[in-house]
């Protein structure tokens, strides 16, 4: 069991640990490669690895679950750990990562009048029930359980489609209702109008940019409130 906290830089049971992250989505590769390409991750000297949770394959109809085979987010998180990897979760509801619709599932339009990572009554029971079936299969994956899992996101680049703080917040209390301990993270694009839309008290912003590091961190730090300077893409 391990104590994960973000102070003035990232801890790892009181130590000073540095976040050098790759992304392997489970989704996109079959299972007999997992470990292959993890240790590649590894040997390229990541120490964690991060992926997203596509919540239109895991319900692909209302109520159908399927966590087997491509889908075995707990086996996949099993081999990061055997090979010693810290790992980051991104958990939905919207992952974007050029995937379709978003990660969102498609059956959610059959509904009139369905409103999309917004504070919906409708919406946020798909995604609580949905939860409550994901939640209890992460939360045994936490380095506070023993797991290697030290991180997980809150919604993804929430910024640049909305700014309803309610819904953020909703979303972040059926995490931690559903059983996550570890500390939280939002990701949006490193640009003021992004960051105050898209930012969350307790948990903390990070950044998805691929140059201009100085610029983006600088405009970055002004959220962060002293705590470390993260790029999550």
């Amino acid at each position: 069991m391990s104590v994960f906290e973000i102070r003035d830089n990232f801890y790892l049971n009181g130590k000073p640990v540095k976040i050098i992250s790759g992304a392997i989505h489970y989704f996109r590769i079959v299972p007999e490669y997992w470990r292959d390409r993890l240790e590649k991750l590894k040997a390229m000297g990541c120490n964690t690895v991060e992926t997203y949770i596509p919540w239109n394959l895991h319900e692909r109809e209302k109520g159908e679950f399927c966590f087997e085979g491509i889908l075995d987010i707990e086996r996949f998180v099993g081999l990061a750990e055997d090979l010693g990897l810290h790992v980051i979760l991104r958990p939905s509801p919207y992952i974007c990562a050029e995937w379709e619709f978003g990660g969102l599932p498609a059956w959610l339009l059959r509904e009139d009048g369905m409103r999309l990572r917004v504070s919906y009554g409708p919406f946020l029971r798909h995604v609580e029930e949905y939860y409550k079936v994901l939640l209890p299969k992460l939360a045994p994956l936490q380095c506070t359980k023993g797991g290697p899992v030290i991180l997980m996101q809150v919604e993804n680049e929430y910024g640049y489609y909305a700014n309803d703080r309610a819904y953020l917040e909703e979303i972040r209390r059926l995490m931690r209702e559903g059983g996550v301990e570890v500390p939280l993270v939002t990701s949006d694009g490193p640009f003021p109008e992004s960051l105050n839309a898209g930012k969350l008290p307790g948990a903390l912003p990070t950044g998805n940019f691929g140059s201009r590091t100085a610029d983006r961190f600088h405009t970055l730090q002004e959220y962060t409130e002293a705590g470390p300077l993260m790029s999550t893409e």
